[in-house]
């Protein structure tokens, strides 16, 4: 146990361990309190009490990639379609500024219709709402990408998922593994703010690799993460595996915080969905941001990426109030923040 302490205290210090350390970490449950209440200092030494809050709008669940472990998957014929209009999304867009957003993320599925005319068009009138902007539409060429950064994108979510090339490979069936690291490179010389992320608890997933997925979130000097728990979807190939651990994925989220003390890492949904106190666990765990869905009516339900997603009944002005009031329990503000950093809007105590 005082060796685990020692680990704890030079990640804590240092930001920095190594793949065998983290292992060490990893596989030793008896040490997990000590690593959140580490993480959770250093989010306040490095990022102070805030919470940053995203809006959400999740705007296509149609998707050309076939990823085993996502409902959204191509070959996936039990769900409903659906493709939000342009006049739709700069309607929630709209809205969710009149709920005191200044944030905004753009999320679908890797969906053709919407081609980089019509996403730069979306891009440049959401943009003029006065919002800082993150999309997250999958794999793009460099010139797409540099398109959708000069339509005014300022972020841009790609998550890897995981590190190991086999896994990925063989859970995500025509890709490529060094085609996402190619895309996370022309990200960031594109000037993006680059976040990226895994899941933890994948069929055949090593400890050694999710070492590795933390090493590599470093390396490439990701702005934002986010960890998730892998959650066995009905509809997928992987309907009978075995889930991600909760605990496991707040652990790896932590030692994210330790490793890379500055970087804004999000208390996701899926975590809410495995435990109902979740996103507050996160929250006193390293995270420092969440992203309240401010998509409307039944399309919440539709964008299905894992069975027992939260607040799919709620509207936009709900989650805001419910997210806000669990920020505000902690004893944390709920912040907006403009691009350039400075605070725009702060709900206090």
């Amino acid at each position: 146990m005082d060796k685990l302490m020692e680990l704890v205290q030079k990640a804590k210090e240092t930001h920095c361990l190594t793949k065998d350390e983290l292992v060490e970490l990893l596989k030793n449950d008896e040490i997990n309190d000590a690593i959140y209440k580490a993480a959770d200092e250093v989010r306040e030494e490095y990022r102070g009490n805030e919470v940053l809050l995203r809006g959400l709008i999740e705007f296509t669940n149609i998707c050309k990639r076939n990823c085993m472990y996502c409902g959204l998957r191509r070959d996936n014929k039990n769900i409903e379609r659906y493709r939000l209009s342009e006049e739709e999304i700069l309607d929630f867009a709209t809205k969710a500024v009149g709920y005191g957003y200044k944030n905004l993320v753009l999320q679908g599925g890797e969906d053709d219709y919407f081609t980089i005319d019509r996403m730069s068009s979306i891009i440049r009138k959401i943009k003029a709402l006065g919002v800082t902007l993150t999309i997250s539409i999958g794999e793009k060429t460099y010139e797409e990408y540099k398109a959708l950064r000069e339509a005014g994108a300022d972020r841009y979510l790609l998550r890897i998922e995981t590190t190991d090339e086999d896994l990925y490979h063989e859970l995500d069936p025509g890709m490529s593994h060094a085609e996402r690291k190619r895309c996370l490179k022309d990200l960031k010389s594109l000037g993006y703010e680059v976040g990226c992320g895994s899941l933890v608890g994948l069929p055949n997933q090593t400890i050694e690799s999710i070492a590795d997925d933390l090493l590599f979130f470093k390396e490439i000097d990701a702005n934002m993460i986010g960890i998730g728990p892998f959650i066995p979807n009905g509809d997928t190939p992987l309907a009978d595996c075995s889930g991600g651990d909760f605990h496991m994925s707040i652990k790896v989220m932590a030692l994210t915080r330790l490793l890379m003390p500055g970087i804004r890492i999000t208390a996701t949904t899926a975590m809410e969905t495995l435990n109902k106190n979740g996103r507050v666990i996160a929250l006193e765990s390293g995270a420092n941001v969440v992203m309240p869905n401010v998509t409307e009516g039944d399309y919440r339900r539709l964008y299905a990426l894992y069975p027992g997603k939260i607040c799919i009944n709620d509207t936009p002005a709900h989650c805001r109030s419910c997210i806000s009031g669990k920020i505000k329990s902690l004893g944390r503000t709920v912040s907006d923040i403009s691009n350039d950093g400075s605070i725009l809007t702060i709900e206090k105590n």
